[in-house]
């Protein structure tokens, strides 16, 4: 048996969804009440139970459940990167994420766990994932603290040779339209130019970097859905990783390729960052992919153009989401 959290979500969702198209579908689905949004991801979808995330960790402590799981996949977590509220990250992203650990070392179920590349901050020590240098990173947010703290953690406890932490870079694709305001720039930036036939980019402050010249690891979530099934299928291999492509792109770029998977030519327009953003806003992130490939992975990433246009042609232009 196989367990998602976060299920109704973005990635877990598409976890679901690959383990399907495996033909697995022994699969418990773990996420809070999901909104009208996040049941549209989970109704095409098949699966044994789903589960509120407190029945969940009460399932879990029950010895004879936990003999029955083989893996947890735990994607479950408030990605808001504007998230205020301290004390409620450290108990839903923290704190319960301990706690599942916990329980399935105990049992002895394989633990894969979402952390983000957001904890690598303005990424002033780079973005490579060997232990030994999370120490020293300075998350920007309250949200990429609680990753961090889980990651420090683990270290500390001695942990991370028996679980997965996985440190997704910029991911886009299907099933997100729940996420609101913390969509990908491929989902918003195609409503704004089919509404509107244009797209805004924020303007840079800074001289090395171009208007819209600002760079991120765009990775399509068909990709990283791969690499983290992969660490089930490979349970000897544990630690910290990076989920990405190992190369940066600049918006410009993107939004490029959303314009060309419309069939339209590129209208951009560069405005003022919002004064909310100045000194947190990540110019450059590229994922150190030689670890994950070190251990065996190797199979090839989506080009960007490709990835968006599949995106784009194959679900946004129509709605649809994965398995309908």
């Amino acid at each position: 048996m196989i367990a998602v959290t976060g299920a109704a979500g973005f990635i877990g969702s598409n976890i679901v969804h690959q383990l399907n198209r495996r033909g697995v579908t022994d699969i418990l689905v773990v996420d809070v009440h999901p909104s009208d949004a996040g049941q549209a991801n989970l109704s095409p979808l098949s699966y044994l139970r789903y589960l509120t995330k407190d029945d969940f960790a009460a399932w879990l402590g029950d010895p004879s459940n936990a003999a029955e799981l083989d893996v947890l996949y735990h994607m479950g977590a408030c990605s808001s990167t504007t998230e205020t509220d301290a004390a409620y990250l450290d108990e839903n992203n923290f704190g319960y994420t301990r706690d599942l650990c916990l329980k399935c070392l105990d049992a002895g179920v394989r633990f894969i766990n979402a952390s983000s590349a957001a904890t690598y901050g303005d990424g002033e020590f780079g973005y490579v994932d060997d232990h030994a240098g999370i120490d020293q990173l300075k998350p920007l947010n309250l949200y990429a603290k609680s990753k961090q703290d889980f990651d420090m953690w683990a270290k500390a406890e001695n942990l991370l040779e028996r679980i997965v932490c996985l440190k997704y870079f910029n991911v886009y694709g299907p099933n997100e339209w729940h996420k609101g305001d913390m969509r990908s720039m491929v989902c918003k930036g195609f409503e704004q130019i089919r509404d509107h036939g244009g797209v805004n980019l924020f303007k840079s402050d800074r001289p090395a970097f171009a208007d819209g010249g600002q760079q991120r690891d765009f990775v399509y979530v068909k990709d990283a859905v791969d690499m983290t099934l992969w660490f089930a299928d490979h349970p000897l291999v544990n630690g910290i990783f990076n989920v990405g492509t190992g190369e940066a792109n600049d918006w410009n770029r993107l939004i490029t390729a959303i314009f060309r998977a419309m069939d339209r030519d590129p209208d951009i327009t560069y405005v003022d960052m919002p004064d909310h953003l100045k000194g947190k806003y990540q110019y450059h992130t590229c994922a150190a992919m030689d670890k994950i490939h070190a251990a065996g992975y190797d199979r090839p990433v989506t080009v960007l153009e490709d990835a968006v246009a599949d995106y784009v042609r194959n679900h946004l232009v129509s709605g649809t989401h994965l398995g309908s």
